[in-house]
């Protein structure tokens, strides 16, 4: 398994429960060293960014990406980038966003583009060349 700096856990952010196997599989597959941590809601996500700071990091890794769709009910994608602007910067560093999604809606990939914290706007389903791409553009391999 290939260590990438920086890069010890990657959130998916999804509501959809297959979606989320499919994406851990790839991720699985990708033969990195890496844990997966997957929330259903951009709540969870949030507390699990909150928490990060009180526990370990075997407990709370810390996410290199997170891959966050748009549409969920309650919190959605747009609403978890509100929430997630309001976190201390020692919670948000060297985090990478990458909106992963089924939306077809131009106006949802031209505002990921203008909004600073989403590095990547990418259509579902994940693969492992999005993966790949994903993590050559941000992360060293060691």
């Amino acid at each position: 398994m290939k260590k990438i700096a920086g890069l010890d856990c990657i959130i998916l952010v999804d509501d959809d429960k297959i979606t989320n196997y499919i994406h851990q599989r790839v991720i699985k597959r990708s033969d990195i060293d890496v844990s997966i941590k997957i929330n259903k809601t951009g709540s969870e996500a949030l507390s699990y960014l909150k928490n990060m700071s009180n526990y370990p990091n075997d407990v709370y890794p810390k996410p290199g990406i997170i891959f966050l769709d748009i549409n969920m009910p309650g919190m959605n994608g747009w609403d978890f980038i509100n929430e997630y602007r309001k976190l201390p910067d020692e919670q948000k560093r060297r985090i990478i966003i990458a909106m992963l999604t089924t939306s077809t809606n131009p106006d949802d990939e031209y505002a990921a583009k203008q909004t600073p914290e989403i590095n990547m706007f990418l259509k579902k389903p994940l693969t492992a060349e999005k993966l790949e791409t994903t993590i050559n553009s941000y992360f060293p391999i060691v």
